[in-house]
């Protein structure tokens, strides 16, 4: 499949999310209408949409068909724009910015912007828990809100914001370095990967755990991408402040590794992640494109 196909294929994808997610947000006529503004400000403000990309790709690779994948990749998507809005918040990250806009909390207050956050993440699990999209199990539902509830807590996202921010200061080593960005990134990485599988009933051992290590290494992979643009990308490309992370002295892996180390980092971790593939003999062909997206990205 050509660059080309396979941009129109994740185009296509990503405007199938946009009309799920349309669907499922109330509407901003809706009482109590300013926190359902504030939810829909925070999911529609941009976004490359990665996560549901990932759903979408695995379940392609799979034989899985879309319309048995649109509920969890609205859902992980919902967890990813909580999250953003939570971080953003002066007593998390204190951002003001956030894909060329002001931050939820900066468009509306704090309070809005807290329960805003809170309802996106709730309404993730009933979407999961209500849907019965045919060719979907009970099993592979409860599973679902299993991944992505593990990927969402204190053994995933929110556990690596807590040593992110306990991190501010220090000097931290590779491994615990990584060890932060597994879980505060690349949970939800991980487990947008994973949810398509848990709806392949006939997937091998061999096959969950080549998808289990490829999610990883991109999640990583991910991270180190974004901490390479905080030092060489522009505030107007990325829509968000540069050298923030500096400034706040936290740990990335520029300042660990030095710059040309961490690139040498991300590639190693793209390579491995598509020699994860193999078992799957060509049909990931969607996948291995996106671990070379998550590195070769400039926003």
């Amino acid at each position: 499949m050509s660059t080309d196909a396979l941009e129109v294929r994740l185009r296509g994808y990503q405007s199938r999310v946009q009309a799920v997610l349309d669907t499922v947000l109330p509407t901003a006529d809706v009482s109590p209408q300013r926190l359902h503004a504030a939810q829909r400000y925070a999911v529609f403000s941009g976004g490359k949409r990665l996560r549901p990309l990932l759903v979408y790709c695995t379940g392609e690779a799979l034989g899985i068909p879309a319309s048995a994948l649109d509920t969890p990749a609205a859902a992980v998507e919902l967890i990813h724009s909580y999250s953003l809005v939570h971080d953003d918040l002066p007593a998390m990250d204190d951002d003001d910015l956030r894909r060329g806009q002001p931050t939820t909390h900066r468009a509306f207050d704090e309070a809005t912007a807290i329960l805003a956050g809170d309802a996106l993440q709730v309404l993730a699990f009933s979407l999961l828990a209500r849907d019965r999209t045919a060719g979907v199990s009970s099993e592979a539902r409860l599973k679902m809100i299993q991944i992505l509830a593990d990927a969402s807590g204190a053994a995933g996202m929110a556990g690596g914001q807590a040593l992110d921010l306990s991190a501010v200061g220090r000097n931290l080593n590779l491994e615990e370095l990584e060890a932060m960005h597994r879980l505060k990134t690349g949970a939800l990485i991980r487990a947008s990967v994973l949810l398509a599988a848990a709806c392949a009933p006939d997937l091998t051992s061999t096959e969950w755990e080549a998808l289990d290590a490829y999610s990883q290494d991109i999640g990583l992979a991910f991270q180190i991408q974004d901490d390479i643009l905080d030092v060489e990308g522009s505030t107007e490309d990325l829509g968000k402040t540069i050298g923030a992370d500096a400034a706040r002295a936290k740990p990335t892996y520029p300042s660990v590794l030095g710059l040309e180390a961490a690139k040498t980092r991300a590639r190693e971790l793209k390579r491995r992640a598509c020699d994860r593939l193999a078992p799957f003999n060509g049909r990931t062909q969607v996948l291995a494109w996106l671990a070379s997206y998550v590195i070769d990205r400039r926003v």
